[in-house]
C-alpha cells in the first residue's frame, strides 16, 4: 500500500501536470487565504504544500455554538470530535472532546495539538488538550492543518493541528457583542465582549458563562471563561502583546446507561498566558513568545449505585512553560526561509487527598523538559511552480534526540486550479503519564513516529466564488504507545502500528448573491480501527444571508463509526439534520434560534453515552 500511494503520487504529478503557457497565464488574484499556521510567518496558503481548512468568524459564529469544536467537526473533512451532551466535554474516565484527525488522535487526545495564537495548549502531565478551553467568543478564525505539522509544532502535531487565532483589530474602531440564550435542558449560554482599536493601542477581552442540566440524571455542566489581548505598536516595525484566559468549569460524569454512576464531579481551573514581541520589515519578520499554561484538577471519580464512595478525591497542578522565537527572511525574489527556536519545560504535581481526614497521599511530582530548533527553506522558482523543504531537530529529556523533516511541492495551474504535493514525518513524545502513573506506567517507552504522503488539488470557479478541492493521503505510524498484558500485567508498550489511507473533497462559497454552500465528504481505511474515526463523514451546509435575516441548515451523514474496538467492538451510523435562525430587529439587535438533531436521531459517539434527541436553543445577539 505504501509503495503503491508513492508511485501514485510521482505518476500523477508527471500525468497531470501541465505548464503554463503564454496563452495560458496565471490571473494573480486575492482567491487564496492568508494563513499563519502552515507557517509562523503569514503567508499565501497557495505557496504552501500542507492542507490548511479556514474557519472564518462568520463562519464560527453563525450557529451561536459557544465551542468551536462543533463546526470545525462539520466544516473540516477528516476531522471528528467525541460528544456525550448539550454542552461540556469533561476529562477523565467519560469524557469526551476527543479530536481525531484521518483517525488519529490518541486515547486521551495526545497526537492533534491545539494552539492558540500559535503556542501549544495541553495538560503538562497529560499531553492532551482541554476541550472546554476553546470557546467561540474568543476566536477570529481558526485554521485546522489535516497532516502532520511538527517542522513547526513538534510533538503532538502528529496528526495535525488546530490553531485558534484571537481577535485584533486592523483599523480604529470599538465593537461590542453582548449574547444571552437559552433552550433545552435548562442550558444557559450568555457573555459580553469588546474590541477597541485606538492609535498604537488595541484590545480584546470578554466573559462568558454557559451552563446546562444535560439530558440525563447527573450530567450538569456549567463554565465560567475569560479572555483578554492587549497590544501596543511600539513603531511601524515592533509589536508588543499580552494574551490570556481562564476557564472555570464544573462537570459530572453520569456514566454509562448500562452502569450509571453517581457523585462522579470533576472541577477543573484552566489558564494561560502569553507575553510577545513582534517584528515587520520589508524583507524579513518574526517574534520571540514567551508562554505559560497550566491547570489544577479535583475529581471524585463516584461510584455505582449500592456502591461505598470512593475514599479518596484524585487531585492534580500541571504546568507548561515555554520560550518560542522565529524569523523569516526573504533572502532573494520568491524566498521564505524561516529560522526557528523552540524550548518547553512541563510537568506537574499528583496526589489523592483522603477524604476522612483530609490528608494527602503523593501520587508522582515529575516535570521534563524540550528544546529544538528547525528551518524551512520556501522557494518560488517560477510563477507557477513552488518548492518547500525543512527539518525539526530536537532533544526530549526522557526520549532523547528526535528529528522531523519536511518537503513539498506547489504548482499553480491554468485557470485558478492548484496541485500540491508533500511528504512530511509528524511524531509525539511519550507523556509524564504513560511514562510514571498508575498500574500500566513504563520509563523506557520511545516517540510515537509518523509518514504521511498526500497529493491535493484545488480550484477556483465563478470568478474565484466557489472553491473545490480533494486530497488523496496515506499515513503510516509505528511505535504507537498501547497498554498490553505482560505476564499477567498491564503495561504500556511501544507495540502499535496505524495504516491509514483515505480521500477528502469540499467544495464552498457563494453560489448566488447571498446564497452560500459548503459541503465535503472523507472516507478513511483504518488497517487497524480506532474508536471515534468514522469510515464515511459527509457534511452539506446551506445559508442564505440577506440585511433583515440569516437562514441555513445542514446535514451530516456518519458512517463506520466505531464507539468501541477490540473483542466486542460497536459501530454506529447515523444522519444529523440542524438548522438555524437569526432576524435583526432593530440595528445591531438579532433574535436567533437553533435546533440540532431535528429528525430525533438516536445514536452514540462514546459507547454507553447516547446522545439527546432534538434540542433547541434561542435568544439574542447584539453588536454596537
Amino acid at each position: 500500500m505504501k509503495k503503491f500511494f508513492k508511485l501514485a503520487l510521482l505518476l500523477f504529478l508527471l500525468v497531470s501536470f501541465k505548464p503554463v503557457s503564454s496563452q495560458d497565464t496565471i490571473r494573480i488574484v486575492t482567491l487564496d487565504e492568508v494563513v499563519t499556521t502552515g507557517t509562523r510567518a503569514a503567508i499565501d496558503s497557495r505557496l504552501l504544500p500542507v492542507t490548511v481548512s479556514l474557519i472564518e468568524n462568520a463562519t464560527l459564529t453563525e450557529q451561536n455554538q459557544p465551542s468551536i469544536l462543533p463546526t470545525l467537526a462539520e466544516q473540516v473533512p477528516g476531522l471528528f470530535v467525541t460528544r456525550r451532551g448539550v454542552l461540556g466535554y469533561g476529562v477523565s474516565t467519560g469524557g469526551s472532546g476527543g479530536i481525531k484527525v484521518r483517525g488519529i488522535g490518541g486515547a486521551p487526545n495526545t497526537d492533534v495539538l491545539v494552539l492558540i495564537d500559535g503556542l501549544p495548549q495541553y495538560a503538562g502531565l497529560y499531553g492532551h488538550p482541554i476541550a472546554d478551553n476553546y470557546q467561540t467568543q474568543m476566536a477570529e478564525r481558526v485554521e485546522v492543518i489535516r497532516g502532520p505539522a511538527s517542522l513547526y509544532y513538534g510533538s503532538n502535531a502528529m496528526g495535525g493541528v488546530i490553531n485558534i487565532i484571537t481577535h485584533q483589530l486592523q483599523t480604529d474602531t470599538v465593537i461590542t457583542n453582548i449574547h444571552l440564550q437559552g433552550g433545552s435542558y435548562y442550558s444557559l449560554d450568555a457573555g459580553i465582549s469588546n474590541q477597541l482599536r485606538h492609535g498604537k493601542w488595541s484590545e480584546s477581552v470578554g466573559v462568558n458563562h454557559v451552563r446546562t442540566e444535560g439530558h440525563r440524571d447527573n450530567m450538569h455542566f456549567d463554565q465560567t471563561s475569560g479572555f483578554a489581548r492587549l497590544g501596543y505598536s511600539v513603531s511601524q516595525n515592533w509589536q508588543l502583546c499580552a494574551t490570556g484566559n481562564i476557564a472555570y468549569f464544573n462537570t459530572a460524569n453520569p456514566g454509562t446507561v448500562a452502569a450509571p454512576i453517581l457523585e462522579s464531579e470533576q472541577h477543573i481551573l484552566r489558564g494561560m498566558a502569553t507575553l510577545s514581541a513582534e517584528n515587520h520589515y520589508e524583507r524579513t519578520n518574526g517574534a520571540v513568545r514567551v508562554y505559560y499554561s497550566g491547570g489544577k484538577h479535583r475529581i471524585n471519580d463516584g461510584h455505582k449505585e449500592g456502591e461505598t464512595a470512593p475514599a479518596t478525591e484524585y487531585n492534580h497542578t500541571d504546568l507548561m512553560l515555554g520560550v518560542s522565537a522565529y524569523q523569516t527572511v526573504n533572502f532573494f525574489q520568491g524566498n521564505h526561509t524561516t529560522f526557528g527556536f523552540d524550548y518547553q519545560y512541563f510537568g506537574g504535581h499528583v496526589w489523592n487527598r483522603i477524604l476522612a481526614d483530609n490528608t494527602t497521599k503523593d501520587i508522582v511530582t515529575k516535570t521534563q523538559y524540550e528544546l529544538a530548533g528547525y528551518v524551512d527553506f520556501r522557494q518560488q522558482v517560477v510563477e507557477w511552480f513552488s518548492l518547500d523543504a525543512g527539518v525539526r531537530l530536537g532533544w526530549h529529556s526522557v526520549a532523547g534526540f528526535y528529528y522531523a523533516p519536511q518537503a513539498g511541492l506547489s504548482f499553480q495551474l491554468p485557470h485558478d486550479a492548484q496541485l500540491k504535493a508533500i511528504v512530511s514525518r509528524g511524531f509525539r513524545n511519550p507523556t509524564i503519564r504513560e511514562l510514571y502513573m498508575y498500574a500500566p506506567a513504563n520509563d523506557s517507552l520511545q516517540a510515537v513516529s509518523m509518514w504521511n504522503y498526500e497529493l491535493s488539488y484545488k480550484q477556483y470557479l465563478l470568478g474565484g466564488r466557489l472553491r473545490v478541492g480533494a486530497n488523496v493521503f496515506y499515513l503510516h505510524a509505528k511505535n504507537n504507545i498501547e497498554t498490553r498484558m505482560i505476564d499477567g500485567k498491564p503495561r504500556n508498550m511501544n507495540t502499535g502500528e496505524l495504516r491509514n489511507a483515505g480521500a477528502e473533497v469540499e467544495i464552498s462559497g457563494r453560489v448566488w448573491r447571498g446564497l452560500m454552500l459548503s459541503a465535503n465528504y472523507s472516507y478513511l481505511y483504518m488497517a487497524n480501527p480506532v474508536v471515534a474515526a468514522p469510515e464515511h463523514k459527509l457534511n452539506v451546509s446551506v445559508g442564505y444571508h440577506h440585511d433583515r435575516f440569516h437562514i441555513g441548515t445542514s446535514v451530516q451523514y456518519i458512517a463506520g463509526l466505531y464507539t468501541a474496538v477490540g473483542a466486542t467492538p460497536q459501530k454506529e451510523n447515523f444522519v444529523l439534520w440542524n438548522a438555524h435562525a437569526a432576524y435583526r430587529i432593530w440595528k445591531g439587535l438579532w433574535a436567533n434560534l437553533q435546533a440540532d438533531n431535528l429528525l430525533g436521531t438516536e445514536y452514540e459517539i462514546n459507547a454507553g453515552f447516547p446522545m439527546p434527541r432534538t434540542t433547541l436553543m434561542g435568544g439574542f445577539k447584539w453588536t454596537f
